[in-house]
């Protein structure tokens, strides 16, 4: 018997949610329902808010010292769950994901330097190079007649070699086609990026989401060359469903690298984390395996729950299960509709809010990316309005844009 309630829904509206709130903004209707955002619609565990309540009975919010139990947390659960026995001097608290790729990229490249990508990948993989003045190459996925994916060992290769590539931004486990990358891929990714001389960051903020009994392989642990030329990100947010609360942290083993990217930091004042942070992940990482346990469980009946569904009504549509996270990939070119006809159908016809595929680049045309982590009938609502609006769906050829 669950202990927890995943069916429970609640009203997220007017609570400032960049789900719901930015629905007008974003897409020019707020009455859509939302699939996009990756956030969950679930409470965030009793266990974290409770133990950020108790914090708030103190009448006075002034500058706090990082407990011991932060780092500790991290090092338990990281090891308990992926067998990586990490050393506390090797972690530091960043402020988002995001910004520690930023921060890196302004750390280790220069203004014309080149980053790959594995597209159809996280668009901010791109955006955040660009941003800074980088040029993206991509390394695109090779899909499978399975509709899962592998990675092109040989273009990778190839776009390594180049004089000004200096760093991979690598998505592990990967959004949005949610695969695990095995031990060794990433060993071979690594030897790759070490023969010439390419940095590679290591995306894990879905690692912990790991499904059907798939296992997650931390970049720097799948051999001495990924450990020596990697940063890895990770962060509670995603699992425990917190994201508002900017938890995140790196880990780097090579310690010439660890000293220029923590000294930078430090120097910035951006390795102290807010007051919040380590009170929610402390209460994540020590209270938390059950619930994640029980969220896996409801996401993965969801999952199954919307391929059936799309099998059995939606004939030109096929749901790609993810090995990991509440995210998953359709595969929606059995519509043979444009890409523009295909974000119609969902926004225009259907009433909803999806991550439109050709934002992940190439390789995303012709799918969406729909977030399962809500309360089922909420999910059944989505595929309901779907339904709906394929019945009317016109007859086309599918272009990709």
């Amino acid at each position: 018997m669950s202990i927890y309630d995943f069916d429970k829904v609640v009203e997220r509206r007017g609570s400032g949610a960049l789900k719901y709130d930015a629905l007008q903004e974003r897409y020019g209707n707020s009455d859509l329902l939302p699939y996009w955002v990756a956030d969950m619609d679930f409470e965030t565990p009793p266990f974290i808010i409770e133990a950020l309540r108790r914090r708030l009975d103190h009448p006075i919010l002034g500058y706090t010292v990082t407990p011991e139990e932060f780092w500790q947390s991290i090092i338990r659960w990281t090891y308990d769950r992926h067998g990586w026995e990490i050393k506390k001097e090797w972690l530091s608290y960043i402020p988002g994901i995001v910004k520690g790729i930023g921060m890196v990229i302004n750390v280790f490249t220069s203004p014309g330097d080149e980053v790959i990508i594995q597209t159809p990948v996280y668009h901010l993989f791109r955006m955040v190079p660009e941003g800074n003045g980088r040029e993206v190459l991509e390394n695109p996925l090779l899909i499978q007649a399975d509709g899962y994916y592998k990675i092109d060992f040989d273009g990778l290769e190839e776009l390594a070699a180049r004089e000004r590539c200096k760093l991979l931004i690598l998505s592990n486990p990967h959004n949005p086609v949610g695969i695990t990358w095995t031990r060794e891929e990433l060993a071979r990714v690594a030897d790759i990026c070490r023969r010439h001389g390419v940095m590679v960051i290591s995306d894990e903020i879905h690692c912990d989401m790991t499904l059907w009994g798939h296992l997650h392989v931390p970049f720097a642990t799948a051999s001495d060359a990924a450990r020596d030329i990697s940063i890895t990100f990770a962060a509670p947010t995603k699992t425990f469903n917190m994201a508002g609360i900017v938890s995140s942290y790196s880990v780097i083993p090579n310690p010439e690298i660890r000293e220029r990217f923590y000294s930078w930091l430090d120097a910035n004042e951006l390795s102290e984390p807010t007051i919040f942070a380590p009170i929610a992940t402390v209460a994540a990482y020590n209270e938390g395996n059950t619930w994640r346990e029980e969220m896996l469980r409801y996401v993965e009946e969801n999952i199954d729950f919307i391929a059936d569904y799309c099998e059995k009504h939606l004939p030109g549509i096929k749901a790609v299960k993810p090995q990991a996270s509440f995210l998953v990939w359709l595969d929606c070119r059995g519509l043979k509709m444009t890409q523009t006809e295909l974000v119609k159908l969902f926004t225009e016809k259907a009433g909803l809010a999806l991550n439109d595929g050709a934002m992940f680049g190439t390789g995303g045309e012709g799918f969406m990316r729909f977030n399962a982590g809500a309360p089922r009938r909420l999910v059944a609502a989505a595929l309901d309005r779907l339904r709906t609006a394929c019945g009317a769906a016109t007859e086309c050829t599918y272009v990709s844009r």
